[in-house]
Parts: structure tokens; C-alpha cells; sequence
């Protein structure tokens, strides 16, 4: 498990150390193993960009899940950001080498996290954003892998994955939630009428599990993961601002527009819906966390954690 203690990998991780087996947690920092942890869990904090290191991380692995990105100041990567491109690209590459180099072992599982932002690889424009390339430009190392017989790789193109969780990266839902709880006012850069396919990350867990347990049917494939529901960020944060104020028993703060900053990309202002009936005819997943729901989980850790 590379990415164990980020965001969606220490939910993965939790999910993972419930169940029998040898599982090996592999992040910066040391990951937290559960007291009730059903799993054999061996715990490695190392930096995977270093030489050598991928290969210790992943040895004798019969499936590694990838979920390992390049977050310092969020995925707004610019062209020629060597050290992103060395995290979101370079891993994979290593990756692959590594299994390449296994003499006569049944090629291992690759469960990979890219991004629904990729949108549809055959258009003519390509993935908008340095961010999106590098994820792309890694699916097809994976399904040229998988077609070698060297790894069976499976994409998962995550919609926006919300939720509680280390804060690695700030993602829109949990930043809302935190300037509603303390008082301040919530900006949107646009009218409020874009839509964002919002996935809460218990469901994205369950995505990732189905992923493992159905990869020789998924393998060689990129697979977009969200709920098919594209929700209005205007109504989104007017739920945020509702949600937060029956919680802490304050006044709802306002929801206003505002300019966008100089650094906004080009996919902050389109619309994000994630068919996800391909994996969900493979696999059976479902998403079962409804927004409302997601919202009022989120709502109340956070608050919890302020009090803190």
C-alpha cells in the first residue's frame, strides 16, 4: 500500500487492516495500525522518490495499491515541475521496471488512483492541466504493462473524493467546511451553477476494494469512479453553510461569488460528472454515501477537531 497515511490511503488502510493477510503500509510518515487489526501489518516510512526505495516497498507484493500524488499546495502542478512529474509519473515508471525485473512470478495487481479531471483521452485538446497529463501519461504505462504480461494494472479515475481525513491537500468541501465553522463567509469563483461529481471518501474505499477483488476482469483499463450526479457548487455550499450552522448553533454564514485568483485552471470552471456504470457492471460497487449525508460527517469532525 504506497500512500498509506494520505488521504484516501489511510482510509484504504483502515479498510485493509480488518481483513486476514500480510499488508505492508508504506508512506513519509509512519502509518497508524489499528490495536483490532486483523491483518499482519508491517509499517515502512520512506521517501519512494529515493533509489532503490520502490523496490523494497513492493517487494514480493501480489498487489500494490497506488495511491501515492504529488499534494504540496494542492494538484495545481505547472509544466515542468520536475519534482511532481518525478511523484505522479516517475513512480509508475519505476513501478513497472520493478515488476518487469520479477523472474517468473505471477505479475502482480496495480491498483492506480488518477483523476476524473482527465476527462476523455481521445479528445483532441488532451487532459487539460500538467496535473492530468502526468496522470494519463502513467494509465498508459500501466495498460502497456498489462499487455506485456508485467503487471495487471487498473485506473481508477476518481471523481472529487471529499470527506475527513489527514489534510494532505486542500480539497474545496472540507476548506468550505472549515471557513463556515469559523464564521467566515464561503467564495465561489463563478455564478454557482458548476457542478462537481462529489464523492465521499468511504465510497471511494469501497471503489478501491472492488478494484482489487475483481483486477484480472478491470486489468488493462482506465475506470471512472464517482456517483453520475454532478452537484451544484452553489448549492453545495449553501448546504455547507446550513449544515454548520445547525451544528454549531451560529448564524448560516453567506455564500458570495468572487473573482477567481490568478493561479485558477481552466478545469476549475467545467462541470465534473463521472459515469461509473463500466466499473459498476463489473464489479457491483455502488456509491452509498449520500451528499447530505457526506456533508453532516464531514461537518461534524471537523467541528470536533476545531474544539480540539
Amino acid at each position: 500500500m504506497l500512500g498509506a497515511s494520505g488521504f484516501i490511503g489511510s482510509a484504504v488502510s483502515a479498510a485493509l487492516t480488518a481483513r486476514p493477510g500480510r499488508l505492508r503500509l508504506v508512506a513519509r510518515r509512519p502509518s497508524p495500525v489499528p490495536d483490532d487489526a486483523v491483518a499482519d501489518v508491517e509499517v515502512l516510512a520512506a521517501d519512494l522518490t529515493a533509489p532503490g526505495v520502490l523496490a523494497d516497498a513492493v517487494a514480493d507484493a501480489d498487489a500494490v495499491v497506488h495511491l501515492v500524488a504529488h499534494t504540496e499546495g494542492g494538484w495545481r502542478v505547472s509544466d515542468g515541475d520536475t519534482a511532481a512529474e518525478r511523484v505522479n509519473l516517475g513512480l509508475i515508471e519505476d513501478l513497472v521496471e520493478v515488476c518487469r525485473a520479477r523472474d517468473g512470478s505471477v505479475p502482480p495487481v496495480v491498483v492506480f488512483a488518477s483523476s476524473a479531471l482527465i476527462g476523455d483521452s481521445d479528445d483532441a485538446g488532451g487532459p487539460r492541466t500538467a496535473y492530468c497529463r502526468q496522470k494519463l501519461a502513467a494509465e498508459r504505462l500501466l495498460a502497456g504493462a498489462t499487455g506485456q504480461g508485467v503487471l495487471r494494472g487498473v485506473s481508477l479515475r476518481l471523481s472529487s473524493v471529499y470527506g475527513h481525513g489527514p489534510q494532505a491537500a486542500p480539497r474545496v468541501v472540507e476548506v468550505m467546511v472549515r471557513k463556515a465553522i469559523a464564521g467566515e463567509q464561503l467564495t465561489m469563483w463563478h455564478d454557482g451553477t458548476i457542478r462537481r461529481d462529489l464523492l465521499h471518501v468511504d465510497d471511494a474505499t469501497t471503489a478501491v476494494l472492488s478494484a482489487l477483488a475483481h483486477a484480472d476482469r478491470l486489468a488493462g483499463g482506465h475506470w471512472p469512479i464517482g456517483t453520475g450526479r454532478g452537484e451544484p457548487l452553489g448549492k453545495v455550499f449553501e448546504e455547507i453553510s446550513e449544515i454548520v450552522a445547525d451544528h454549531t448553533g451560529e448564524p448560516a454564514v453567506s455564500v458570495v461569488t468572487v473573482d477567481p485568483p490568478p493561479n485558477s485552471y481552466a478545469t476549475d470552471l467545467v462541470d465534473l460528472e463521472t459515469d461509473a456504470s463500466r466499473f459498476q457492471a463489473v464489479t457491483g460497487w455502488r456509491p452509498q454515501v449520500s451528499l447530505r449525508a457526506g456533508l453532516r460527517r464531514t461537518v461534524e469532525a471537523l467541528a470536533g477537531s476545531a474544539s480540539r
